[in-house]
């Protein structure tokens, strides 16, 4: 006879691990369906390149607005000096006001046209043609002296109000300069973590070797400098070779690129401007083949600069990690032009 029991049903538990061991599965499984691919050691290097390239230009902006900050502080000191020297010279001249006030009540009383330059604004006094009619010569030059000086203490102090004004926003850019430059470098590290031990040595072996062999072994020909201020920049430089890159360093210890040639056209007597934006107008522009040792070169849409040292070889600042070196213009970047600098 056919038994008529019912089958033994899953229990609950059961059935919610399985359910649950399954979705697990199905979740792992498109999981690995749709992780990207690790990158690669070259596919990472190019990434983080790229990131120091765009550092590289916050750099520029950061050390742009730092210029900008530094001279705005020397512009308001020289203004606020020159207003309390003013208001010191004004002070002077109402006292002397006074005293012929006192004088006049001395002698019997004050003149109505003193008291009412006493009792009210004179700017508005001067204007009233008037009135001057019952001052002396003396008395009115002393009155004109002292709205003359109310005049320029108005226009230095307001003057001064919007340097302040500037120095703020300019200081709000850098902030905002450094914040982005940390960002860039901060990817850029986490993508050089996601490489292995094994990948992250080769590429510092690969940086030290680039770094001696450009101490010891870069060939740079017999061209003749463009001048005896760039053939001096450029010995200046290259006494550099292996100091760090470091961003907003100018020497001696550390530098960025911009930097090191401005320290280096220093050492030649020659002032440049501290960033890449204006360094590019420091001399004349010329084209590659026209290149001698000691011109600035460009690179990379004008954030990148270096010194021309011959050969096809340019000393530079290349970027974080890196140290001062000689490397091959055709592994920097995208060359924009050259800048002849004039002594």
């Amino acid at each position: 006879m056919a038994s008529h029991r019912r089958p033994k049903q899953p229990s609950r538990t059961r059935v919610t691990v399985l359910t649950a061991t399954a979705a697990a599965a199905v979740a792992l499984t498109s999981q690995a369906a749709n992780a990207a691919p690790k990158p690669t050691k070259s596919e990472v290097k190019a990434k983080v390149d790229k990131l120091y390239e765009e550092a590289e230009r916050a750099t520029n902006q950061y050390d742009g607005a730092k210029e900008n900050q530094d001279r705005l502080e020397k512009e308001i000191g020289r203004l606020q000096d020159k207003v309390a020297r003013e208001q010191s010279e004004l002070n002077e001249l109402r006292a002397g006001i006074g005293a012929m006030a006192s004088e006049q009540y001395r002698s019997g009383g004050i003149d109505a046209s003193v008291q009412l330059f006493l009792s009210a604004n004179p700017d508005d006094y001067l204007d009233k043609a008037s009135t001057l009619d019952s001052l002396s010569a003396q008395q009115l030059e002393s009155l004109k002296k002292v709205q003359a000086k109310q005049r320029t203490l108005a226009q230095e102090r307001a003057e001064a109000s919007e340097k302040l004004k500037d120095l703020a926003d300019t200081r709000t850019e850098l902030g905002k300069k450094k914040r982005e430059i940390q960002g860039k470098l901060s990817e850029a590290q986490k993508l050089l973590n996601s490489l292995t031990a094994a990948e992250r040595k080769a590429m510092a072996d690969a940086e030290t070797r680039a770094s001696r062999s450009s101490a010891s072994r870069v060939d740079l020909g017999d061209e003749v400098a463009g001048s005896k201020f760039g053939a001096a920049a450029l010995s200046a430089a290259a006494s550099q070779i292996g100091k760090p890159y470091v961003r907003g360093g100018t020497g001696p210890n550390s530098y960025d690129c911009s930097g090191l040639t401005q320290w280096a056209y220093a050492q030649a007597g020659v002032q440049i401007s501290r960033v890449t934006y204006t360094q590019v107008n420091d001399g004349a522009h010329i084209g590659m083949s026209a290149l001698k040792p000691g011109d600035l070169v460009f690179f990379n849409n004008t954030e990148h600069v270096g010194l021309y040292a011959g050969n096809g070889q340019v000393i530079h600042a290349p970027y974080p990690g890196a140290v001062v070196r000689y490397e091959s213009m055709s592994t920097i970047g995208s060359f924009q032009f050259g800048v002849r600098v004039a002594g």
